[in-house]
């Protein structure tokens, strides 16, 4: 029952910051903010019992369960499962809420209520996407946080928050609908094998698939959560969508929408096809180095500060396809904590340049010079989490782009280097913010307030988090390993579907080990 609380409490929060928003402007943020940590501290107790569970049931499937039938004529089952990985991502995602929920407390001023309910859904419809293990239920989950997402760029976004809205919206629902037709169609494929409607994921693994539909259902699964991640040449909403949104709207976007791409593609698209992913990866591996590369050079060219950090995301995501393709311990280890240190360092980034406009209403770089004298926690922190951001050792980022790199080493070192060369483009768009637009002369005449303490309370747990994963990165490894070597389990070796020659008759023969690189 507890992973259904997890998502009953923002749902409801949601309805009731929606109705109170009409008689105050507080009780939504209160409402709000008691939720999300409530959900947070019932994460970090589920964390805490994790290791304990691990030792005790160590072949466990998973870490908690509830398994309801809901339409039993079409097999479609309410199947919520926490493992390892979906536990990591769900402490991420309430850790981010908080954050969004106090960064917005002076942002926004109009529709209250209505903001916080579309926050608190968004957010429930992410944990169910991280929780969900009946296909039916993942796409419904998939699309309930899309819909919020979109009001809230359209109605509290800046100047062209329409086009990015509408924008947001075409690309996630036409590639959620490729996602639909490939659920449907491996849903009816089972059938026919089987004899069973089952939208279960247990159930539709390991289902026999000619190489070719295979690789089409791969495709389908894949574009939906290439575009969410968003992977080279999919990522074009992504600067347009963070440019606009509020500051909340960012950090969930960049902190938490994004991951539940790499999410599916590590849940669903490798077990589900391990012959066609493994046919696919060079595909995969080349666009994830393509976008490592090119973010990193168009986020060198901007002078919009958000726009810049926007971009980054494209780039640093890009080490978390290289490492899902590259599909060896090292390589699944960097794709989690870089999935991780990626949400806390760009939603802090996105926090602070929030905070920057609200203070010069302006993200240009070029007009604010000179802030380090006026400013200097901020400035500091800024430098902090952009130092982060491009792998400084001892930071959380280092160890997921470190490990990638030795995991993509075992695969390809072409791939290997060019990954490196981006992380060496990284540094100087880096660079470039902290010189242009906190240091030289104040040239504005600046005088603005520091870094409040309802500020600080935001950064200081968010820096001491990535020393922490810098420097101690055990607990999630320990975390993430037993659902790690079920992932390579389920990528084993399928049987591939082959027809007689002359007649109807089908026959399965052994199909080639998935594991992308199984060294």
């Amino acid at each position: 029952m507890i992973l259904i609380w997890l998502i009953v409490i923002l749902l409801v929060a949601g309805v009731l910051a929606g109705l109170t928003g009409r008689v105050s402007s507080v009780l939504p943020r209160v409402i709000s903010l008691i939720a999300v940590s409530i959900d947070f501290v019932i994460s970090l107790a589920l964390w805490a019992g994790n290791s304990a569970h691990v030792k005790l049931f160590p072949q466990s499937e998973w870490f908690r369960e509830i398994d309801w039938t809901w339409v039993p004529q079409y097999g479609i089952h309410f199947h919520l499962a926490m493992d390892g990985l979906s536990l990591l991502l769900i402490v991420l995602t309430f850790l981010l809420g908080i954050m969004s929920v106090l960064i917005s407390w002076r942002e926004i001023q109009d529709g209250v209520g209505f903001f916080h309910f579309n926050l608190m859904w968004i957010l429930a419809g992410i944990v169910g996407v991280f929780l969900a293990v009946d296909l039916f239920l993942f796409y419904f989950m998939w699309e309930l946080m899309l819909v919020p997402m979109y009001f809230l760029i359209a109605i509290w976004g800046h100047e062209r928050r329409i086009y990015a809205a509408i924008k947001f919206f075409i690309f996630t629902q036409l590639s959620g609908l490729m996602m639909l037709i490939a659920i449907l169609t491996l849903y009816f494929i089972h059938h026919s094998i089987t004899g069973v409607y089952s939208f279960e994921y247990q159930d539709l693994l390991g289902t026999a698939l000619t190489p070719h539909t295979a690789l089409l259902l791969m495709l389908g699964f894949f574009v939906a959560f290439a575009v969410k991640l968003p992977m080279f040449p999919f990522h074009t909403w992504l600067p347009d969508a963070h440019t606009e949104a509020p500051t909340a709207g960012s950090v969930i976007l960049a902190g938490l929408l994004l991951k539940t791409g790499a999410y599916g593609i590590l849940r669903f698209v490798v077990p589900l096809f391990p012959g066609a992913s493994h046919e696919f990866a060079p595909v995969a591996m080349t666009l994830g180095v393509i976008g490592i590369i090119y973010g990193a050079v168009l986020a060198f060219g901007q002078t919009d500060l958000k726009r810049l950090v926007a971009y980054t995301s494209v780039s640093h995501l890009g080490f978390v396809l290289l490492a899902i393709f590259a599909w060896n311990e090292l390589a699944l280890q960097g794709a989690l904590i870089g999935m991780i240190a990626h949400g806390i360092s760009t939603g802090s980034l996105f926090m602070l340049v929030g905070a920057l406009q609200e203070r010069t209403h302006t993200r240009e770089m070029d007009r604010l010079q000179g802030l380090w004298a006026t400013v200097p926690a901020m400035s500091g922190t800024v430098m902090f989490f952009a130092l982060a951001s491009i792998g400084l050792p001892g930071l959380g980022d280092f160890v997921g782009e470190f490990l990638t790199l030795l995991g993509t080493y075992r695969v390809s070192i072409g791939l290997t280097v060019a990954a490196a060369i981006g992380i060496l483009i990284s540094t100087l768009y880096a660079l470039k913010v902290i010189q242009r637009a906190f240091h030289g002369p104040n040239v504005n005449e600046w005088s603005l307030p520091d870094l409040g303490a309802r500020e600080l309370v935001i950064m200081v747990p968010m820096m001491l988090i990535l020393l922490w994963i810098g420097l101690y990165p055990q607990p999630l490894f320990r975390t993430f390993e037993p659902t790690m070597r079920k992932l390579q389990q389920y990528a084993a070796p399928q049987p591939v579907v082959t027809m007689l020659p002359g007649s109807n008759q089908v026959t399965l023969a052994g199909g080639r080990p998935p594991g992308i690189n199984r060294r």
